[in-house]
């Protein structure tokens, strides 16, 4: 009965630290599972906002090609209008109907002004007029009437050396 006693002190000091060593390395293993889940959840919410960021960008370029397909589809309409063929021949290729006398305007270096001087596209911007194939194709021909000069070949000068024994 002493012994009871004795070994009641004992008792709830070991049962004690085995409770707190318990809960220690339960609380361990919860912090590691919730880490890892962090993590995992973290990458696939980056994931999401990397996928739905390139959803919206590329419903923007849907928008944007739609756009410019309209745009192109009404160009198509107008080209299929006589009237706008003719316009647009006038304008940009000077022609003029049978009959007619065609005028050119020239600046004071000679360059036309109006049709043919500029085709206008879409925006503002002005393309230059470019030479005419059968021009690159004259200006080949004078070219080759008119060849550049040869250059003299120069002369190269070999020397013999001989050898110690006598050989070259």
């Amino acid at each position: 009965m002493i012994s009871g006693a004795g070994a009641s002190p004992v008792g709830p000091a070991r049962r004690a630290s085995r409770f707190g060593a318990s809960l220690t390395t339960r609380a361990v293993a919860l912090v590691v599972v919730l880490l890892v889940l962090t993590i995992s959840y973290a990458s696939s919410l980056r994931i999401y906002f990397a996928q739905s960021h390139e959803i919206a960008s590329t419903r923007a370029e849907i928008s944007e090609r739609q756009e410019r397909i309209a745009d192109l589809q009404g160009q198509l309409g107008r080209w299929g209008d006589a009237d706008y063929v003719r316009t647009q021949a006038r304008q940009r290729l000077g022609w003029v109907v049978p009959g007619e006398t065609g005028y050119q305007v020239v600046d004071a270096q000679g360059n036309p002004l109006g049709g043919g001087a500029e085709i206008e596209s879409s925006g503002s911007t002005v393309a230059e007029p470019q030479d005419a194939w059968w021009a690159k194709l004259w200006g080949s021909v004078e070219a080759a009437d008119q060849p550049a000069p040869a250059k003299p070949k120069e002369k190269t000068i070999t020397t013999k050396t001989e050898t110690a024994d006598g050989t070259r």
